[in-house]
């Protein structure tokens, strides 16, 4: 009789195991560091997995001039971290602490800050800047497989390159290919993800996840999570359409009044601190997401190194250290790791 049990307890399991949807990889539940302007411990590395985190996104910055074609980066005066030696330190203190990682380096272009707005006047300047930008990329990519390194995000928030120019995106592409052995990303803005035509080269499309998603000072968690429904929605079809996983390369919140909506009109003044609603805005979006099938996960924005006791880094800034979502990050991630 137990036999008779037995087998039929494994019948049903396996026929439990054939119906049950494919299999959806472990959520990617990442954190985008700032590298530091000084040398850090791997003890201070460590500090990262008290929000359950599995991932880091270690992100070296290089440099243009808006209107430029130029791309330079490894200046001495650079922060520590944002240079090619010190992320690799990064990507070292990491892995002791068992944390994958994303490398994702970064433009920043003076006078004008973000990649977004980024444009050039001639064919002659666009080859040169193609030419300065493949070389930052490719170091890092000859870094990443070095050091065993399980992502590397390809550029960041780029409009008019990225969706102009395709042809030279799958060409660097498939010279990072050549160099490295690891998935690839690129991280699209919220905004112009639709635009680009190349994402059957890459393993994850990439979405820097701003969207704007509930008006007013402080919405409900509810309000927030029904302004996740149209956009899923959409994110969905387009993953289905290219047949890849979506990956939130950046997402998150400022403690701000107004943080679920339009992000970059906020009033960052003191008087307009709001911890609460940030913590509920993550709430919201967890809720939103975490079971779809086409969500990969993310890396939140952002972690700050040689915080001190009490919270330096409290005000408006995006990062959850020592707020109330710190607690809310690391109930969900621990879900999900």
């Amino acid at each position: 009789m137990r036999l008779s049990i037995v087998l039929l307890f494994l019948a049903f399991g396996v026929a439990a195991m054939v119906i049950l949807p494919s299999g959806k990889d472990e959520l990617i539940n990442g954190v985008s560091l700032v590298n530091p302007p000084r040398e850090i411990t791997p003890d201070q590395m460590g500090e990262v997995k008290r929000l359950n985190a599995g991932w880091v996104a270690v992100i070296p910055y290089a440099f243009s001039r808006s209107g430029e074609p130029g791309v330079s980066f490894d200046h001495q005066q650079q922060w520590w971290g944002e240079r090619t030696k010190g992320s690799c330190r990064l990507i070292e203190y990491a892995k002791s602490n068992n944390l994958k990682v994303m490398l994702k380096p970064h433009v920043w272009v003076r006078g004008e800050g973000w990649t977004g707005d980024f444009n050039l006047a001639t064919e002659e300047e666009w080859k040169k800047w193609e030419s300065d930008f493949s070389a930052y990329i490719l170091n890092y990519a000859s870094v990443a497989d070095s050091l065993n390194v399980e992502m590397l995000c390809i550029g960041t928030e780029y409009r008019t390159p990225a969706k102009e120019r395709p042809e030279f995106w799958r060409g660097m592409i498939k010279d990072i290919r050549k160099v490295y052995s690891g998935k690839i990303t690129y991280a699209s803005n919220w905004d112009n993800y639709e635009n680009i035509t190349w994402w059957d080269a890459v393993d994850y499309i990439g979405v820097d996840a701003y969207f704007p998603l509930a008006d007013g000072a402080h919405p409900t968690i509810a309000e927030i999570e029904q302004g996740w429904q149209v956009i899923k929605t959409n994110l969905s079809t387009f993953s289905a359409s290219w047949d890849k996983p979506i990956l939130f390369t950046e997402y998150g919140f400022q403690s701000a009044n107004g943080a679920a909506g339009r992000h970059w009109e906020l009033d960052k003044s003191s008087e307009n601190v709001n911890e609460q609603l940030q913590a509920d805005a993550y709430e919201a979006t967890y809720r939103a997401l975490m079971k779809e099938s086409w969500f990969a996960g993310g890396f939140l924005w952002k972690w700050h190194f040689n915080t001190l006791s009490g919270g330096r880094w409290r005000g408006t800034e995006w990062t959850p250290q020592n707020k109330p979502a710190e607690e809310v990050i690391a109930r969900w991630y621990g879900k999900n790791h």
